[in-house]
């Protein structure tokens, strides 16, 4: 069934849940095979895949439902609705996301589902403003797909990431705050005293203000073979990704707190897991580098990096190489990737002032370098990159979009 909750205001929230689980026919080979998977994924959708490769049966259902093709992907709803490599939009739609604003102008349109996000839009919304959020990927941005938060306060025994997106996402509905789904800013821009937001596709919303809350993504390894392998082996997120790996052998790089954390998750379902160090140690809690150094399904290798990935349609040759120059072939199933952080503000116009990383750059009142265009959490240049501190950024840039209002 779809699981909904109805606000104070009578909005109804539609997510799938499991028992909707939908059906993806594809092939590894297949790129819009990745894309729905990658799609799905951003978006937390469950879904079951079936590789249609050798499997006489799965193709048999493709060209049943495809007057004799056999097209990929293509997906079966619980509902009985068949999806033959529909693009993002039409995906989304079928899905039941909302892909379209009720209103031509806002008081304030924020950019990011994140807890810095969602945050300001409670914030702004409890003070009686119009407050549109638009979030190209899953509602509550990274801490959506983080196993579990620890840490966070007024949560003593922790939280699910899942859970904890799902609290704020509700929390932020009930004070009326809108928000689209699967919708990817392309543009913001001045005209007169207020701004534009457009959508990549071509819808133009305006606000009295707008709050850039788009987070960061993890970086890439930059190596020989990783862009084909993207999707096909090659994965940045175990939350999303973990599942299908069951005993099977998987290998993670990074030395921080999120390949530590996302390889104790892995020990869920992988037979055994190689943890990729670059450097001579775990750059985290010693309580989880205790963690991990003693789990039985964890292997840990320092001073070791990645040279380059090989295989056809998947992932299916690792090498690596020590600090002495020796090298190594590993094959493990899949790699998960986690070397650190980049901010997702490739899209911002240069008009918007960033560090030398791509960081946005504010002064005291999280106001960027353009007036009526304000940033907090991950993608604002001096974050900590925690949950609880991207929140405390939310209700800041809150209170400072207020005053600005204020006085235009």
């Amino acid at each position: 069934m779809t699981e909904t909750m109805t606000s104070e205001s009578g909005t109804v929230e539609r997510r799938p849940t499991e028992s909707d689980m939908l059906t993806l026919y594809g092939a590894n080979w297949c790129g819009d095979c990745r894309r729905a998977k990658k799609f799905l994924g951003e978006q937390r959708i469950p879904y079951e895949w079936i590789d249609i490769t050798d499997n006489d049966e799965a193709i048999a259902f493709v060209e049943k439902v495809n007057d004799g093709k056999r097209r990929i992907p293509t997906l079966a709803l619980a509902d009985g609705q068949v999806l033959s490599n529909p693009d993002n939009a039409e995906l989304a739609r079928a899905l039941g996301l909302n892909t379209s604003a009720k209103l031509d102008f806002y008081d304030v349109i924020i950019v990011g589902s994140g807890p810095a996000g969602l945050t300001a839009a409670l914030y702004l919304a409890r003070d009686g403003l119009e407050v549109l959020v638009v979030e190209k990927s899953g509602l509550g941005g990274q801490t959506g797909i983080t196993d579990r938060l620890d840490n966070f306060p007024g949560f003593p025994d922790g939280i699910t990431g899942d859970e904890f997106a799902r609290r704020l996402v509700h929390q932020a509905k009930r004070f009326g705050v809108e928000i689209l789904e699967a919708q990817e800013v392309a543009d913001i821009r001045a005209e007169g005293p207020s701004q534009v937001v457009e959508t990549v596709g071509g819808q133009v919303y305006g606000a009295r203000a707008v709050v850039l809350a788009t987070g960061s993504t993890y970086r890439r390894l930059e190596v020989e073979g990783e862009e084909a392998l993207i999707g096909a082996g090659v994965h940045f997120c175990a939350t999303c990704d973990g599942p299908f790996y069951r005993d099977q052998p998987v290998a993670v790089v990074g030395g921080g707190n999120s390949a530590a954390e996302e390889s104790l998750f892995l020990t869920r379902f992988a037979s055994e897991i190689t943890l990729l160090v670059r450097g001579d140690q775990l750059k985290t809690s010693p309580m989880v580098r205790e963690k991990v150094e003693s789990h039985p399904k964890i292997e840990v290798r320092y001073n070791t990096s990645i040279a380059g990935l090989t295989g056809k349609s998947r992932l299916e040759k690792l090498e690596v190489e020590d600090a002495d120059g020796g090298s190594e072939i590993l094959n493990p199933a899949a790699l998960f990737v986690f070397i650190g952080l980049s901010p997702n503000s490739d899209w911002v116009p240069e008009v918007v002032e960033r560090d030398e990383w791509g960081f946005i750059t504010t002064d005291k009142t999280l106001m960027s370098s353009v007036p009526g265009v304000f940033a907090a959490g991950d993608v604002r240049a001096g974050s900590t990159h925690q949950a609880a501190s991207a929140a405390g950024e939310g209700a800041t840039v809150a209170l400072m979009v207020r005053e600005h209002l204020k006085e235009h």
